[in-house]
């Protein structure tokens, strides 16, 4: 699916307005430092350093809409109680997001809470009522749901199982979309998917498709039979199952099984990362576009979100420069200087250090990849400053470069050390340094500190500077030599 496309979907959907109803909830991080194991027990210590609390659940599928730029109204239940009114004032900072939370008395607002130590979350503790909620707040829920789709372009039903999402609330929904010719989709829990009725999209992921038919849904063949199954039995329009690092595969009634491979990626936490793709899936619909472009805005942004630690957000500008930096499938050649930069201020939010490097990278040899290879080992994600065709000409000379930019930065771009390549036209990288701030640069050669362009600007910053030695008789000029020495 062509970028260009997407990235306008991005554009079309900012303003667009969703109607997200389902089981909200507060996701609070409890963060801390593990030292020793417990002498009564053979559990680990750890000592908490701070805690953060966010919306969860049908919340944070709010929270991704808001990122991407879409204006929502979340309708949901909550408890009277302390919890309900903190995540009701969480919500209520959120810009675009209009929320209409129900508290119910004696019941508790859904808590989650994630004990956390060096990236990696130790333990889960979960505080929640899951009966369906009383008649009277059913009534208030669909009341609501009728009044705010008279104003929406789509319907999000964020079933968490926690109560929220009945028959009868389902019905409204399906029953608004039919009246304002607007799409409903559904994330679904439990085995029933048909209680979700006619709705325009599912999305279940791989566990829940197989648990709800009793199939297999691992490999590409086990999920097309398993969507092969669902759509002929359920009233559904349309599926997509969600495949974590493998991607997404869809069906619409009619149609035939389509796979959509996603990127590999650093999986820092999963958490958030389904509320994240279908607030995409739904900026894709709500924008007007078709289904396979909606899966794959929803590839690139739970990519993006896996990426990050805790229940976090993907923003539309982030999304956008993923889609530029060609991160949805597999890398394009080099990226404006702009997307660059935006893409180093995400992968810092993501906690990944960014390193440099740079040269003409003219005729690849093993020099350029012991230095590019050493450069990835240190940093989380590496940028490539590559010199254009007229700045090699004045460094090397008018029968350089062997190659143009465009084909230099594709071979570089299909490296797996190299996560995006820049094009600079000046002799030296100094400028791009000083707009990218990296934390690390590595040159290779027999320089020292002192000699090399960009050193003071990554000190000064606290960053690093690293010197990868020359590789005896490697080189583009000794390359070029031994060519032409052949055919002479």
């Amino acid at each position: 699916m062509g970028r260009s496309s997407l990235i306008g979907l991005i554009s079309a959907g900012a303003g667009k307005r969703v109607v997200c109803v389902g089981d909200v909830m507060l996701d609070r991080f409890v963060y801390g430092q593990v030292m020793r194991i417990s002498p009564e027990a053979p559990v680990p210590i750890m000592r908490r350093t701070r805690e953060a609390a966010m919306p969860g659940g049908a919340g944070n599928v709010a929270r991704n809409l808001a990122s991407l730029g879409v204006r929502t109204s979340l309708i949901g239940v909550v408890g009277d109680d302390a919890e309900g009114r903190e995540l009701a004032e969480l919500l209520g900072a959120l810009d675009d997001v209009e929320a209409d939370l129900i508290a119910m008395r004696g019941r508790p607002t859904t808590l989650k809470t994630r004990f956390v130590a060096g990236g990696q979350q130790l333990l889960r503790v979960d505080a929640e009522e899951t009966s369906m909620i009383g008649k009277a707040t059913e009534a208030e829920l669909i009341a609501s749901i009728m009044d705010d789709a008279a104003h929406a372009n789509l319907i999000i039903l964020s079933d968490y199982a926690k109560g929220a999402i009945t028959d009868k609330v389902i019905e409204a929904a399906l029953q608004a979309g039919e009246r304002y010719s607007i799409p409903v989709i559904a994330d679904p829990k439990g085995r029933d998917f048909k209680r979700y009725g006619a709705v325009d999209l599912l999305k279940p992921n791989g566990h829940e498709l197989a648990h709800a038919f009793g199939v297999p849904a691992e490999s590409d063949q086990d999920v097309s039979g398993a969507l092969k199954t669902a759509i002929n039995m359920l009233p559904a329009k349309a599926i997509v199952v969600t495949r974590a690092a493998k991607g997404m595969s869809f069906i619409s009634r009619g149609g035939k099984v389509v796979h959509r491979a996603g990127k590999a990626r650093e999986v820092y936490d999963v958490s958030g990362a389904g509320d994240t793709s279908i607030a995409a899936l739904a900026l894709g619909l709500a924008a007007g576009g078709t289904i396979e472009q909606a899966v794959d805005l929803a590839i690139a942004a739970s990519g993006i979100a896996v990426g990050k630690s805790g229940t976090a957000t993907v923003s539309a500008a982030e999304l956008r420069s993923a889609l530029e930096m060609g991160l949805d499938n597999g890398g394009v050649s080099h990226v404006p200087l702009d997307t660059a930069i935006s893409q180093v201020s995400a992968w810092r939010d993501a906690g990944l250090t960014v390193g440099f490097t740079n040269g003409c990278f003219d005729i690849l040899h093993p020099g350029h990849l012991k230095v590019l290879e050493e450069a990835k080992a240190r940093c989380g994600r590496l940028i490539v400053g590559l010199n254009s065709d007229a700045s090699v000409r004045r460094l090397k000379g008018p029968t350089r470069p062997v190659n143009d930019a465009e084909s230099r930065a594709r071979v570089l771009s299909g490296l797996s050390a190299v996560d995006a390549v820049v094009v600079f036209e000046e002799d030296t990288p100094a400028a791009l340094i000083e707009a990218l701030q990296p934390d690390l640069l590595v040159k290779g050669g027999d320089y020292t500190i002192e000699t090399i362009v960009g050193a003071d600007t990554v000190l000064a910053r606290g960053g690093t500077v690293h010197i990868v030695p020359t590789v005896d008789g490697q080189s583009t000029t000794a390359a070029i030599a031994r060519a032409k020495a052949k055919t002479d």
